[in-house]
């Protein structure tokens, strides 16, 4: 009888455990901006007595930036209160706005505007770091990597290096976030993310690269199933998210 309680305990306490490694749930929506630093490498080799084409096409030059949205699904594990891991699949669409180049000698532009869109899914990862619980909720910083797959895209300015998008391609992310403690179980958060590609892509037409720099305004919901043992029935106030 003694073995069977301790075999029962054991049970107990791996379930319990397993189930504080889950923290939550979660869907949100989002607003983004991003824009393309392109980057010629063949720029110093120009000469005005030759042309060559890939020394002037495209210029170095910042884009506009390029408004669009996302949607995300995302989990969190980890059992620390403090020290999360967020994981997520995110639908989002990116791009640029550019004026094209009209003269290639004197990099005047022609005045021509267009957009180069690109949708992609992503998984994120991140480490989450809880900051103090206050009464109405929780302040929380976030560092991790995009890995993107780019799903299609639409590009008609600077076509021979915008339509070379990589298909796969990872970017950084640092993003900080509030988390609102409306609702027991349910939590509304709002969050903001700086997420730059961490290097150029693969240089192309000769020596010329991109570099994508994204900002991110999240709000969404997140589900939280599991509180801690002080949130009982007998607790006078709730505590926050320290599952």
């Amino acid at each position: 009888m003694k073995k069977l309680l301790v075999i029962l305990s054991l049970i107990f306490v791996s379930v319990e455990a397993n189930a504080q490694f889950f923290r939550g749930i979660g869907i949100f929506v989002a607003g983004n901006s991003t824009a393309h630093r392109y980057r010629n490498l063949n720029s110093t080799k120009k000469d005005p007595n030759v042309f060559v084409y890939e020394y002037y096409y495209p210029q170095n030059h910042y884009s506009r930036d390029y408004q669009s949205f996302g949607v995300g699904l995302l989990a969190e594990f980890l059992r620390y209160d403090h020290i999360r891991w967020q994981t997520e699949f995110e639908y989002t669409m990116k791009g640029a706005v550019e004026k094209e180049i009209g003269n290639l000698y004197t990099g005047e532009l022609s005045g021509r505007v267009g957009a180069n869109v690109y949708q992609y899914i992503q998984w994120n990862n991140y480490l989450k770091f809880m900051g103090n619980t206050t009464r109405k909720g929780q302040w929380y910083t976030m560092l991790g990597v995009r890995l993107e797959y780019l799903y299609s895209f639409a590009a008609s300015v600077f076509p021979e290096m915008a339509t070379t998008f990589p298909k796969i391609w990872f970017s950084g992310d640092a993003g900080a976030g509030f988390e609102f403690f409306t609702w027991k179980k349910w939590h509304p958060f709002v969050e903001f993310h700086y997420n730059p590609d961490l290097i150029y892509q693969p240089p192309r037409l000769g020596l010329s690269s991109i570099r994508s720099r994204t900002f991110e305004l999240r709000v969404g919901i997140i589900f939280r199933p599991m509180p801690k043992s002080i949130d009982d029935c007998n607790a006078p106030v709730y505590h926050g998210t320290y599952y």
